[in-house]
């Protein structure tokens, strides 16, 4: 379902757009839906046939998405197995400083080798009332003040439900726009939308190495843009709206971690604006690649950072339980091959 069905449904009802906006301000904040204000109660602002169709419309915006199981992990952060109104799942992951990462796809099209959820090709698209259920979800466990679309799914094949999920997240959600956060491998279509919004959210990219050939080996189903000019179309939406770039860079041994592979980054990204964040790689079983050493990992920090590239260490959330994106979806569909997941 779309944001705007949902609109269309409360207004097919008798409600008008301050009631709509009432309605989605505490859906989105994981609020009963008629929820008023200790001056007014839900009789006084919400016309009849909003009221009578109040318990049916609690159970459609229930079943967008609802807790299949949670994973704590020791970094304070938990990954939330999501299943969706029609039985699929993703993921989604409450992150420590009241951040979460959602996902807009049921799996993924880009096929990146060291990921999981690329494994299983692309299923469906998530709707953008689908997207926002997975915050709305969210809060009901914790504050959620940062979103960040970095689960399962490339989000500029979406694009359309992603922006719309976005545009509300930033206004009715109360998140400030930089602390929204689009998640690409690329996509053109990504660089020509995002400035028309009413809404900007910031960018990543994952760029994952600076040579064209190995990131098209990495990422086979991306755009097969030159990392240059993907680094010059970043640059010039951090400088229109003010927030840096954020790079991601999974770091793989022997494949992108070598000093030839960390002078191009300075090549790319020197005296712009902008942040590399290097993710050791989330080992799998009988996979064929591993994370650096820790003490290589430091090293290449210190590289970059010393020669003027803001370089952060970012460590997927939940590594310590299993729980890279795409690998508790891939369990929980392959229980016979698993153990059950912790349920609350």
């Amino acid at each position: 379902m779309k944001i705007a069905d949902f609109h269309q449904r409360l207004a097919d009802l008798g409600a008008k757009s301050p009631h709509i906006g009432r309605i989605d301000r505490a859906w989105l904040h994981g609020w009963p839906l008629d929820t008023g204000t200790r001056q007014q109660q839900a009789r006084d602002f919400l016309p009849l046939g909003v009221r009578e169709a109040m318990p049916e419309l609690h159970a459609t915006v229930a079943g967008l998405a609802r807790l299949r199981s949670e994973h704590p992990a020791a970094d304070g952060s938990a990954r939330l197995l999501v299943e969706l109104g029609d039985g699929q799942m993703v993921e989604s992951v409450l992150l420590p400083r009241d951040g979460l990462c959602v996902s807009s796809q049921v799996g993924c099209a880009v096929g990146c080798v060291f990921c999981m959820t690329g494994r299983s090709g692309l299923l469906r698209q998530l709707g953008s009332a689908e997207i926002v259920a997975q915050v709305a979800l969210a809060r009901r466990f914790r504050p959620v003040k940062k979103v960040v679309f970095m689960g399962m799914g490339e989000p500029a094949h979406n694009l359309d439900n992603v922006l719309e999920a976005i545009d509300l997240l930033g206004t009715a959600g109360d998140i400030g726009h930089k602390n929204l956060v689009f998640s690409t491998v690329g996509d053109p279509r990504v660089f020509e939308r995002l400035p028309q919004g009413r809404v900007k959210p910031a960018l990543a990219l994952s760029l994952h190495s600076s040579d064209a050939g190995l990131r098209r080996r990495l990422l086979p189903h991306a755009p097969h843009i030159d990392p240059q000019e993907l680094v010059e179309l970043a640059e010039a939406y951090a400088r229109r709206t003010g927030y840096p770039i954020q790079y991601q860079w999974t770091l793989l041994e022997g494949i992108n971690d070598s000093l030839e592979e960390m002078d191009g980054i300075l090549r790319l990204l020197r005296g712009k604006y902008a942040v590399m964040n290097l993710i050791p790689y989330n080992s799998l079983e009988a996979d064929d690649y591993r994370r650096p050493e820790g003490e290589r990992i430091v090293g290449l920090v210190r590289y970059l950072h010393g020669r003027g590239v803001l370089t952060k260490v970012r460590n997927s959330a939940g590594q310590d339980i299993d729980g890279g994106c795409g690998q508790l979806r891939a369990r929980a569909i392959q229980p016979a091959r698993s153990r059950p997941p912790r349920t609350r």
